[in-house]
């Protein structure tokens, strides 16, 4: 520990000595102590461990020079706030300990990321110049200490086509081999990603790279590579999309491609499609855990997004949340998103109707609406919060858009749905996830309700509401 550090984790302490119960704070899904959060960094099950590391600035509710907070849990649901795990304390990552992965292997934790360095000397324009972006490794025997660090490549270790925007590393292993994927910016301002390999996780050279037949986007960030089932998926959070299809979405975007054939060798990448419908979703990682789930967790927020945005939990000293974890699985090759189970040892059952329910003054709950007949649904949560199923759409929009308002600017979110079988509402203090036909399609939202009320319509259908226990 060098005294850069030491100065840091005094500074960071007696900064989160402030954190406050907060009107808004959440009860289900993880949120920074103090300050500002974003991308979920290093998930993983080590040791029957639950650990997700975040993004975090304590010092600055906008952002700032970024860090890594550290949460552990055992079930997915109740998690422990186990302070800052890594400080922006080296030459290498002075400006930023940013996004990167865990890899667990023989009892040894190993997490990468992305070091960030913006030099300030200089008429740079931080794309072409003036940005690094080094991939470092630390190591943990316990993952709760952490190694020194080591740098593994600098921009000059990339592939010279390549702007200096190159992060995000995710790391897996293959018939014998490692294969990190880093997210890149080419010097045409074109998104693709690089894969590295190694023989012994140390040791990196360049390997295949990875794009569509047609530009798509100038940058693809958080890449990540799984198999859900019998699908292949590679995701990545993708900033520059234009045109009509783009326009009613969000700022930036984060999805997935079917991949047909293997990605390090011979590969078709499928559409794009969208994880999340909702306002707030980005940057995505997933990890396995012991049992085999494939388990998501994306950040409830979106940069550079200047629409709309959270206020009233600002003012209350923090800003932003994860999306709760959510199991992804296969179905009939279809890609479903779902809450973990775990959550369902929680819920109690509050009310069951058909339909037509209505409850006020929960903040906290589950709705789940089955056998819903000739898809009549229509939901008002908060009294502003409409969700509804019209003309072969559902719509996620809020009846009030400014910035003061119970939607923080948010207007209009839809996805065009063929039948609407189910809806699942998982709504938290200041958030709601919205869960369609099984989680085929999701929408997830940020909201600052004045008073809490659910109104659920849907004609014939059965309707369930469940508080949830331990909050």
């Amino acid at each position: 520990m060098n005294a850069l550090t030491r100065d840091l984790e005094k500074l960071v302490r007696e900064k989160e000595k402030e954190t406050g119960l907060g009107r808004f704070r959440q009860k289900l899904h993880l949120m920074p102590p103090t300050g500002w959060l974003n991308d979920p960094n290093g998930l993983c099950q080590f040791d029957n461990v639950y650990h997700a590391f975040f993004q975090y600035s304590p010092f600055d509710v906008n952002g700032g020079v970024k860090m890594w907070g550290h949460y552990i849990s055992h079930d997915l649901t109740d998690w422990e706030y186990r302070g800052t795990a890594l400080y922006p304390d080296q030459p290498f990552d002075c400006h930023g300990v940013y996004s990167g992965c865990a890899y667990v292997e023989h009892g040894t934790m190993y997490l990468y990321y992305t070091g960030n360095v913006k030099h300030e000397d200089g008429d740079y324009d931080y794309i072409l110049t003036g940005r690094e972006g080094n991939t470092v490794l630390v190591t943990s025997a316990d993952g709760h200490t952490f190694s020194e660090k080591k740098l593994l490549m600098k921009n000059e270790d990339y592939p010279s086509d390549l702007s200096c925007h190159v992060r995000d590393p995710k790391v897996w292993k293959q018939d014998g081999r490692y294969y990190m994927i880093q997210g890149v910016r080419t010097k045409e301002d074109v998104g693709e990603a690089q894969i590295f390999v190694s023989e012994d996780k140390w040791n990196w050279k360049p390997g295949k790279r990875i794009r569509t037949e047609e530009p798509f986007g100038y940058m693809w960030e958080c890449p990540d590579y799984m198999k859900i089932g019998n699908r292949k998926i590679f995701s990545a959070s993708v900033q520059g999309l234009t045109g009509d299809e783009w326009k009613e979405r969000n700022v930036y975007q984060s999805g997935y491609f079917f991949v047909e054939g293997d990605l390090l060798s011979d590969y078709e990448l499928s559409e794009y499609h969208l994880w999340d419908y909702g306002f707030d979703y980005y940057a995505p990682q997933s990890f396995q855990d012991k049992n085999g789930r494939t388990i998501l967790i994306g950040w409830m927020g979106m940069p550079d997004c200047e629409e709309y945005g959270n206020t009233p939990a600002a003012a209350e000293g923090w800003q932003h949340c994860f999306t709760f974890p959510r199991e992804v699985f296969e179905k009939d090759g279809k890609v479903y998103q779902r809450p973990v189970r775990e959550l369902d040892t929680r819920k109690q059952l509050w009310k069951a109707k058909a339909d037509t329910l209505k409850e006020e003054d929960l903040s906290v709950f589950e709705v789940n609406v089955t056998e819903i007949l000739n898809n009549d649904f229509h939901a008002v949560l908060a009294e502003k919060l409409v969700l509804e199923y019209k003309d072969r759409e559902f719509r996620m929009y809020f009846t009030e858009q400014n910035k003061d308002s119970v939607s923080g600017g948010r207007s209009i979110r839809r996805k065009t749905v063929e039948k609407l079988e189910d809806v699942k509402v998982l709504g938290d203090v200041s958030s709601v996830e919205v869960f369609l036909n099984g989680g085929e399609v999701v929408f997830s939202t940020r909201y600052y309700p004045e008073n809490y009320s659910v109104e659920i319509n849907a004609k014939g259908a059965k309707i369930e509401i469940f508080t949830i226990r331990g909050i």
